[in-house]
């Protein structure tokens, strides 16, 4: 079986891979069409997010048996045409679900006790006490969107903290030690903090809008290190300059490539959200650990030999 991998990922992919037989090629660098050409070679392909597999590009892979993605998303991929297609999909949610939990608290203790803006402040010979007095996250109750792999992996995390976890998701019967289940209505009314762990689907596209954060009862904290387009942008704004929203700690951006490697546009609101004290911005590194880099790719070549035998 030949493989392509269109990025660079850790190099045990190629090894393991290689060593049970498979044959496997390294492109990190074609363009979409040059990919399209030879890409009836192939019967399995590795990804991030480099190059859109769309239905022109599936229906052109005739040959292709699967498709790995070396992270948790899948919106790259035009899924139900790779499933009409017979192909199988792979991704590894579990290889990064830690580094993802431990960036949203890390984030959220750095916004809530105001430590990277104290720690400028010192550093430029300004020393203000009572401006920097921070808020706790012991006795908050947390609510989290999407209990998979990322949000059970927060939820986790967090139970050292004092805090109440709690959670909606589309699927029933979820509630484990860590975080209790609850209708959308009721983490509305009861959440101080708010953090999204979900695809990016027709559904969740804006999932976060001005109607959404009206609804919330309780000003919150604001958590986003699922995609971007989860939240409306603009509704964020409002609602920090109302106070409506008392922080947001955002790993990833309205106005993001589709490949993640930089913004495809700017404006005012984006503008504002940087220049804010409120705002914590990081550029999608949530799941972007060392530790994490390998254990992707280790679950995607376990996936890979589970399903296929060389």
């Amino acid at each position: 079986m030949k493989i392509l991998q269109l990025d660079k990922n850790h190099p045990l992919i190629s090894e393991q891979l290689t060593a049970k037989g498979f044959v496997v090629e390294e492109d990190h660098s074609s363009t979409y069409d040059e990919v399209l050409e030879k890409i009836i070679d192939y019967q399995g392909i590795i990804i991030r997010s480099r190059i859109p597999l769309d239905k022109n590009f599936l229906t052109r892979a005739s040959h292709l048996k699967f498709i790995a993605r070396v992270g948790a998303g899948m919106e790259n991929i035009d899924i139900e045409t790779a499933e009409n297609l017979g192909i199988k999909l792979i991704n590894s949610p579990e290889g990064n679900r830690d580094s993802v939990a431990e960036h949203v608290v890390g984030m959220l203790l750095i916004l809530m006790n105001r430590l990277f803006i104290a720690s400028n402040e010192v550093k430029n010979g300004i020393w203000k006490r009572e401006e920097n007095r921070g808020d706790e996250l012991l006795g908050k109750t947390f609510g989290i969107i999407g209990y998979g792999n990322m949000g059970k992996a927060t939820a986790k995390r967090l139970s050292g903290f004092g805090v109440e976890v709690i959670f909606h998701d589309i699927l029933p019967n979820l509630s484990d030690e860590f975080a209790t289940q609850v209708s959308l209505e009721e983490l509305q009314k009861r959440a101080d903090v708010l953090s999204l762990h979900i695809p990016l689907t027709s559904e969740t596209h804006y999932l976060i809008d001005e109607e959404f954060i009206s609804k919330m009862e309780k000003n919150f904290y604001f958590v986003n290190t699922a995609r971007g387009k989860n939240l409306k942008t603009k509704a964020l704004v409002q609602a920090i300059e109302s106070g409506k929203v008392l922080g947001a700690c955002l790993d990833v951006l309205e106005y993001e490539k589709s490949s993640f490697e930089n913004l495809e546009t700017e404006n005012q609101d984006l503008k504002y959200l940087l220049d804010s004290e409120k705002v914590i911005v990081t550029p999608h590194i949530g799941g972007w650990t060392h530790q994490s880099k390998e254990k992707l790719a280790q679950v995607i070549v376990d996936k890979i030999l589970a399903d296929f035998r060389n």
